[in-house]
């Protein structure tokens, strides 16, 4: 007789029934290494290739073994591995072998015609029953040329490849291909281009959060830590959670991929089992952990904690294991991976320093470089005094975001009108500031740098959203065409186009 347990199951077990305990002789079986893994797939894959009528090429059963160890988590060798074969095989033979789906259909048109058949001649339409015939013999024909097609490709043997493989590990981690497959390692050469289409300024920490990728891609970070800890400090709207969301874009292809808490909700002691779930015999036990529960589900993420300084000190120490084992613990029992995860964590500490001297305006040059120097040291100061040394030696970088420049967002407002443009689109609507409409705006509203960027966004809203959508509700604007927009000599816009005035 024998039993099989994981090793949670047979814990319970034991202590369910301790006598079991002297009746079994446990046999602890560890997962087979990478390398015993494809001795494993290479002796069954014949089953698998009579089954779904494939041939699998070496380099495929490398990459199932290699890609989902490295990809898939949550499972185990040489279970996951079997798997990625064995859907990998029924993928490859759904897709290329098109004439069996195709013949289905065709018969259900048949039985359809042949039913419409029937139908009129019991109504005596002979002219509509003969339609349906001509019909069913035209479908009839159709339907003997695809069996054919589908009895040679039945009879052809398709071959899966690595990219097969990549594809189906893909489906499964939510990771594109294009971040999988080799290539990867050209586009992460050009991450510094890429982030900089949505993050204005900010050279440090988007080149450090791009040496920190391929270090972890290149196979150099520590295996059991997440792919890089991060905290962003500087005012708001200098760029922390717009590069945080291009980050998330830019790895797994879309900004959802970014799990994002506000710590502001976690500066309770009790706050810890909204994290990682109650324990057991407490409300909301059978719930789970909000932070764990979101890693379970999309692995492969970046974590934004908003405002790290907020949070109450038990969810920091919570954080601490995160940041130097990859891993926690939740109510469960579970053990969450985040060594797939990338956590970014952003703070205020600090920012009162950048503007102590409470001045307006825009320093540049050498002027600038040291003002910035001097204030960075004063904002880490107060960061070793806000946060425990132990959760600072943890963190990969400390980044400090510097106060954006006049140019850097007269850019910012060019990206913002460009996004306003992407909207008007389909209205065939398309705004042409003038260069000089964007120092406008930057000189009317962030004199105040404390603000950043953020009441350029406000402008925007009501200095062209707003009058443009007024004027196109009221039907004064008609038709499609571009919308001049000019500084007047009163110092307000003006916006003309051919087909009316706003």
């Amino acid at each position: 007789m024998h039993r099989s347990h994981d090793a949670a199951r047979l814990s319970q077990a034991h202590r369910a029934r301790p006598r079991t305990r002297a009746r079994f002789q446990p046999i602890k079986i560890q997962p087979p290494s990478e390398e015993e893994t494809i001795a494993v797939l290479i002796g069954i894959k014949e089953r698998y290739e009579r089954f779904h009528g494939v041939s699998y090429h070496d380099e495929a059963i490398r990459a199932a073994v290699y890609q989902s160890n490295r990809y898939i988590t949550d499972r185990f060798l040489p279970d996951k591995a079997i798997d990625v074969i064995d859907e990998a095989g029924a993928w490859v033979k759904l897709r290329k072998r098109t004439s069996y789906r195709a013949l289905r259909e065709v018969e259900k048109e048949i039985n359809k015609a042949v039913e419409g058949m029937k139908a009129a001649l019991s109504r005596k339409d002979f002219d509509e029953a003969v339609t349906w015939h001509d019909k069913e013999v035209t479908l009839r024909e159709k339907a003997d040329r695809l069996r054919g097609e589908a009895d040679r490709e039945a009879a052809t043997v398709l071959d899966v490849d690595r990219q097969d493989v990549e594809e189906v590990i893909s489906k499964w981690t939510g990771i594109p291909i294009s971040r999988v497959a080799e290539e990867e390692m050209e586009r992460l050469l050009r991450m510094e281009e890429h982030l900089h289409q949505r993050v204005v300024g900010q050279q440090a920490a988007i080149s450090a959060l791009a040496r920190a990728i391929r270090r972890s891609r290149a196979g150099l970070k520590n295996a059991q830590r997440p792919v890089g800890s991060f905290v962003f400090l500087g005012p708001t709207g200098v760029g922390k959670t717009e590069l945080a969301k291009s980050l998330a874009g830019f790895l797994f292809g879309n900004e959802r991929s970014m799990v994002r808490f506000d710590m502001s909700e976690y500066m309770e002691k009790h706050a810890v089992a909204k994290m990682i779930g109650s324990p057991p015999g407490y409300v909301g036990h059978e719930e789970g952990g909000l932070l764990t529960e979101r890693i379970k589900r999309q692995p492969y993420s970046v974590v934004l904690l908003d405002e790290i300084e907020k949070a109450h000190p038990d969810v920091l120490n919570i954080l601490l294991q995160v940041l130097d084992d990859g891993q926690i613990t939740d109510a469960y029992g579970d053990t969450v991976d985040f060594k797939n995860t990338i956590i970014v964590m952003t703070s205020n500490i600090g920012s009162a320093a950048l503007f102590n001297k409470g001045q307006l305006g825009f320093p540049t040059g050498d002027a600038r470089e040291q003002d910035v120097k001097s204030k960075r040291d004063t904002v880490m100061q107060q960061v070793k005094r806000t946060l425990t040394p132990e959760f600072i030696n943890r963190i990969d970088e400390i980044i400090v975001f510097d106060p954006l420049t006049e140019d850097e967002l007269v850019q910012i407002a060019r990206l913002m009108v460009g996004q306003l443009n992407a909207s008007l689109v389909e209205k065939g609507i398309q705004l042409v500031p003038d260069d000089s409409v964007y120092g406008w705006l930057v000189r009317e509203t962030c004199g105040d740098r404390s603000f950043g960027a953020r009441p350029l966004r406000r402008a925007i809203q009501r200095h062209f959203e707003d009058a443009i959508s007024e004027q196109i509700i009221a039907g004064k604007i008609q038709g499609s065409g571009e919308i001049a927009v000019q500084v007047g000599e009163d110092g307000k816009l003006r916006f003309r186009n051919s087909l009316a005035n706003v």
